[in-house]
């Protein structure tokens, strides 16, 4: 029998090797972007090119590499951070992977250069496909500057499972933050496709916190500082009022590294509990600090999850520490059981001038039929009248009667009308919304959408991650009958609106959208208009709780059963619910 096991060459075990460590362009700049601040740099410098897709490169002031060093970074298994297998479980920089770089090159074009300060010229390698194919002398700054272009050229198959520059540029933008966030004191700049993304100076946690997010955050944040021998806290939690149904703003960073725990992150809840909606989530920004003995970060190639030594302490720490800051900074509700409740006057009220008389009357009888109190009329004072509109059946195929039937709402939230199997209740929120969606899209299609200029333009804060996911829909937007005036990371002016929003929810409606575009921006680039027609509808439906009058519930039923799919609002809930006359029936029945 012939042998069958044979060594992979090289460049085959590299390219299998970049499955696990390179998987789009995101984690080629997570692995440039730590090297560079392992390397000491004070300033660095990323510049991406079509989401990274044809250009991914950063620049840095740092130490540099000689020439032997520059030659073996691509080797697999090389690397500066370890010596023995014991370093492996007290690593203090952003951890070794000895195949990063030689699994890089394998699947890219890679330009080194670089020196350092003791040498008098700099070295330049070029690499295609894990093959030298230039090395020399050049004239270089102190640092290093490495170009990955044309990720995935040589693999085709890989390289068609990219997603939209859009959606990459959003991952390298998280991996981006993730180690500006932790590393205030550096210098960091951004730039995508020759436009100046983010230009971050050196500057403490909070600041780097409001230059990443925008100047409006500054208000949102409540520090958090905790120091014990097992681990030392501190950063900044979000106000439970500024929660969010998304998981945008949680970062957890352990000994200067990004990870990602769920076990921590149900402490943080645990925080939380009593002062969030249903579904929200709080934001923060936690600095750990654990011994490197306690901590193993090798259980995962990207090395965002970690294992602890004695994670119930950490919980139960983490858990006080932002109860503690929650409470002290007046965020928690208190009982202040000391103080006469009694004295307190409301701002501006009028302290009454004598104390209220009860006057009875003692010939009141209430079994006197004689006896007609006024007043009596007055118990019924603020009690809505059933509101009965006519209207033409509509029945669930289509058909129409010239029948005449009653409608009126209930609880200011259904609308209760009748067909001739029985009654239908309606949703009303729900149908304005299916109504509003269909006459939307249908306005798109016809390019028909009705608009409002504004007499002063609508400031709604923006940040530079916002605007970078706006800025691909602006045109969509527009055609949805919005007009921009100023647009930056600072602020984005809104000059014009559809007719269907109302000017004080705008701002709401837009942040909602930008929101829900940065967590699936991949299912929502391909059906945009249809996710916004979608938004829309929602913001610019009536509320549970409006009074319609007679004459709109008509109207509202006429349009809901008009619809090509009345049954279900867009975002798929039940619109109404029939009753049949043979149901209510049997409710009668001994």
């Amino acid at each position: 029998m012939a042998d069958i096991i044979e060594l992979l060459p090289d460049h085959v075990a590299n390219q299998i090797a970049a499955g696990e460590v390179v998987q789009r362009p995101a984690s080629v700049v997570k692995e440039l972007l730590e090297n560079a601040v392992d390397a000491g740099a004070s300033t660095i410098k990323l510049i991406i090119k079509d989401g990274g897709k044809t250009l991914v490169q950063v620049i840095d002031d740092g130490k540099g590499m000689t020439t032997t060093d520059a030659r073996l970074c691509f080797e697999r298994h090389a690397t500066s951070k370890i010596k023995k297998a014991e370093d492996l479980f007290s690593i203090k920089t952003k951890g070794f992977r000895g195949e990063a770089l030689a699994s890089i090159a394998a699947i890219s074009q890679v330009r080194l250069r670089t020196k350092t300060e003791d040498d008098d010229v700099g070295t330049e390698i070029a690499i295609e496909g894990s093959e030298v194919k230039e090395q020399q002398a050049v004239a270089a700054e102190k640092g290093c500057s490495l170009a990955v272009k044309n990720l995935f050229y040589n693999i085709p198959a890989r390289r068609n499972f990219l997603k939209s520059d859009n959606v990459e540029q959003k991952h390298i933008i998280d991996e981006f933050q993730r180690v500006a966030l932790v590393h205030h004191q550096i210098r960091f700049e951004m730039y995508n496709n020759d436009t100046i993304l983010f230009q971050l100076e050196p500057s403490n946690m909070r600041q780097r916190i409001v230059q990443i997010f925008g100047r409006n955050t500054n208000e949102k944040l409540v520090p958090v500082n905790e120091s014990t021998e097992i681990l030392k806290l501190n950063g900044f939690v979000f106000k439970p009022e500024f929660a969010k149904k998304s998981r945008q703003h949680q970062f957890f960073f352990v000994n200067d590294r990004f990870i990602k725990s769920s076990y921590m992150h149900h402490a943080v809840l645990s925080a939380f509990e009593g002062l969030l909606g249903p579904n929200m989530q709080p934001g923060y920004i936690l600095h750990m600090e654990v011994p490197t003995e306690s901590l193993d970060v090798n259980i995962h190639p990207t090395k965002t999850e970690v294992k602890f030594e004695d994670d119930h302490a950490l919980y139960a720490i983490i858990r006080s520490a932002l109860k503690h800051s929650l409470g002290q900074f007046n965020v928690v509700p208190a009982l202040d059981f000391d103080r006469n409740q009694s004295l307190d006057v409301p701002v501006g009220s009028t302290p009454p001038e004598s104390s209220p008389r009860i006057q009875v009357d003692p010939t009141f009888n209430p079994f006197d039929n004689r006896q007609k109190d006024p007043s009596w009329n007055a118990l019924y004072d603020g009690i809505q009248e059933v509101e009965f509109a006519p209207l033409q059946e509509q029945l669930f195929e289509g058909q129409k009667t010239t029948t005449q039937v009653p409608s009126f709402q209930y609880k200011k939230k259904y609308i209760v009308t009748s067909n001739k199997s029985g009654l239908i209740v309606i949703h009303q929120a729900r149908a304005h919304q299916r109504v509003l969606y269909e006459s939307l899209t249908h306005q798109m299609k016809e390019r028909s959408v009705p608009s409002q200029s504004l007499a002063f333009p609508i400031c709604v804060p923006m940040n530079q991650e916002q605007l970078t996911i706006f800025e691909p829909h602006q045109n969509t937007l527009e055609l949805m009958g919005f007009m921009f005036g100023k647009v930056d990371q600072e602020v984005l002016e809104v000059t014009a609106i559809h007719n269907s929003l109302s000017m004080d929810l705008v701002p709401t409606f837009l942040s909602d959208l930008l929101e829900k575009l940065a967590n699936e921006p991949a299912k929502k680039e391909d059906h945009f208009t249809h996710f916004l027609a979608q938004i829309m509808s929602k913001y610019g439906a009536i509320r549970s709780g409006t009074t319609l009058h007679p004459a709109t519930q008509t109207h509202l039923i006429d349009d809901l059963f008009s619809c090509a799919e009345p049954d279900r609002c867009p975002n798929g809930k039940p619109i109404f619910v029939a009753l049949a006359e043979k149901m209510i029936q049997n409710k009668f029945t001994l």
